[in-house]
């Protein structure tokens, strides 16, 4: 079978949604190519450093690049792609040069391009993101381990958005406790979660592939017994009450159930929302306040938000 490598150059703010396009669009995974990786500096605390080559990375702007087969319809697709990626301006997201490229790559070259990109990273005081083609160890008898196959699911659990929410959980969740995952995507929070020793974890996703998709990692992990995936839009009919929500989705898409959540969340208990670029942030955190919540804790990591936010 023959590929096609699509490659989109845009903003670091646009990323998340258009990984989420081009994973709808039938995209296994993505690879982001962001010229700050040359040279940010990084925590020694967390995360591996590799040696990055300067010619992989755009001067500017951010590159993502996905791999689609070639087939009668490909063009059909890449121009629902451009469609889509262009409506994200309605929601105020730069989408910056939005130069599209297309360029054919044979089966091997699909298969491996993107995993040069992808190592074990401690992203937290716990956890660890392990893709499940490399051999890991424990540093330490408490670290947390999860294993992801960016093939299954766009994202690789890296992205500053995750890894805040990651660090949320950490401060939030406690044995025994309840979660939902609004938006769970890849299922990588809701694997977390359950690690962190939560006892009843429901993930939600509009998007069937994702369920899917997120189940598989849940299954990957063994926390099957605790995590049940399924197909919902937000918190809709959703019943009973929990000890924490996390939602890692657009500032737009969180303001539209802020209430539901406030509803949903027991006194004491957290609403974690991330995904928030630094434009929406007050926005956001007014919404919070508006429906009642307390705003714990603010987290930040470039130029990305995250609130945990507390019901009284």
């Amino acid at each position: 079978m023959k590929w096609s490598e699509i490659s989109i150059h845009t903003t670091n703010e646009a990323v998340e949604p258009i990984s989420n396009i081009l994973h709808e669009a039938g995209a296994s995974g993505v690879v982001i190519e962001d010229p700050e990786e040359l040279s940010k500096e990084r925590e020694q605390v967390f995360g591996e450093i590799y040696q990055l080559n300067p010619d992989d990375y755009p001067e500017e702007g951010v590159i993502v690049k996905a791999y689609l087969p070639v087939t009668s319809f490909l063009g059909e697709t890449v121009d629902e792609i451009k469609e889509a990626i262009n409506s994200l301006v309605t929601f105020n997201i730069d989408i910056g040069h939005n130069k599209v490229t297309i360029s054919e790559v044979n089966e091997e070259e699909w298969a491996t391009a993107w995993k040069k990109y992808y190592h074990p990273v401690k992203i937290s005081e716990k956890f660890t993101i392990v893709p499940t083609w490399e051999t890991y160890e424990k540093v330490s008898s408490d670290e947390l381990i999860i294993e992801l196959d960016p093939g299954m699911a766009f994202g690789t659990g890296t992205h500053p958005t995750t890894v805040m929410c990651i660090q949320a959980l950490e401060r939030t969740v406690k044995a025994g406790e309840s979660v939902i995952d609004v938006g769970t995507g890849s299922g990588v929070l809701s694997i977390a979660a359950a690690l962190l020793g939560a006892k009843d974890v429901r993930a939600f996703d509009l998007d069937e592939v994702a369920v899917n998709s997120a189940k598989l990692n849940i299954e990957l992990n063994k926390v099957h017994d605790v995590v049940e995936v399924s197909q919902n839009n937000l918190l809709n009919d959703v019943k009973g009450t929990v000890d924490v929500i996390v939602a890692n989705i657009l500032s737009e898409i969180i303001l539209l159930f802020v209430e539901d959540a406030f509803n949903l969340v027991k006194p004491g208990g957290y609403f974690i929302t991330s995904g928030i670029i630094q434009p929406k942030k007050q926005e956001v955190k007014s919404a919070l306040l508006e429906a009642g919540f307390e705003i714990f804790e603010t987290l930040t990591m470039e130029d990305w938000v995250s609130f945990i936010a507390k019901r009284p």
